[in-house]
C-alpha cells in the first residue's frame, strides 16, 4: 500500500469509491449524495484549495480523503477534512487512520495551522481530533450535529479563537452537508 496525492485523472475511481462506501454504510440516498460530492471535489482538485489523498493497493484506490481550504479574514491556514472513504473490504485494518495521519503530516509540511472535521467523534478522536466549540471556530454553515465539529492544531500552539465565519469551497456551500 502506498499513499499519494490524487488528481482529476482519478475522478471516476474516487466517485465509485465514495458512492460504494457510503451506499454500503448509510444507504443508497447518502451514497449518491456523497458520491456526487466526491465527484465535484475531485473535478476541481488543485492540490491547494482542494487536496485529495489516496491509499492505493495493486493499482487500485482503496481509500481517499479530501481536505478543503476554509478561508478567514485572518491569515491562518485552516483546512477541513471531509469526506473520507475506505473500501468496504479494507475497513477495520487501520487504513483510514494511516491515511489521515499521512495527510496531516503533509499538511504540517505545508505550514497548515489547524485542521477541522465534521464527523463521528469516536472515529476522529483516534487520530487526535477534539471537540471544537463554535465559540472557538465557527462552521461555514449551521451544524445539524454540533458534537461532530472537531479540530486539531498542527502546530505547538493550541487552536486559536477566530471570530470570523469561514468561507468554504463552493462544493460544501450547501446546508445538506451540515
Amino acid at each position: 500500500m502506498n499513499h499519494k496525492i490524487l488528481d482529476i485523472s482519478n475522478q471516476e475511481a474516487i466517485t465509485r469509491l465514495f458512492t460504494s462506501v457510503f451506499t454500503s454504510s448509510e444507504g443508497e440516498k447518502e451514497g449518491r449524495m456523497i458520491g456526487y460530492l466526491a465527484s465535484k471535489l475531485s473535478s476541481r482538485t488543485d492540490n491547494k484549495e482542494i487536496i485529495c489523498f489516496g491509499t492505493c493497493e495493486e493499482g487500485s484506490i482503496i481509500a481517499a480523503i479530501f481536505f478543503t481550504r476554509l478561508r478567514f479574514d485572518e491569515s491562518i491556514q485552516v483546512y477541513m477534512l471531509a469526506p473520507v472513504a475506505v473500501s468496504t473490504g479494507h475497513q477495520g485494518k487501520g487504513i483510514g487512520q494511516a491515511l489521515i495521519n499521512h495527510a496531516l503530516d503533509e499538511l504540517k509540511n505545508r505550514s497548515v495551522s489547524v485542521v477541522i472535521t465534521y464527523g463521528d467523534p469516536s472515529f476522529y478522536s483516534k487520530v487526535g481530533f477534539q471537540a471544537l466549540p463554535e465559540t472557538t471556530i465557527k462552521a461555514p454553515l449551521k451544524l445539524s450535529m454540533p458534537q461532530g465539529w472537531m479540530g486539531q492544531s498542527l502546530t505547538a500552539e493550541p487552536i486559536p479563537s477566530i471570530n470570523d465565519r469561514p468561507i468554504c469551497v463552493e462544493e460544501f456551500n450547501d446546508p445538506v452537508y451540515w
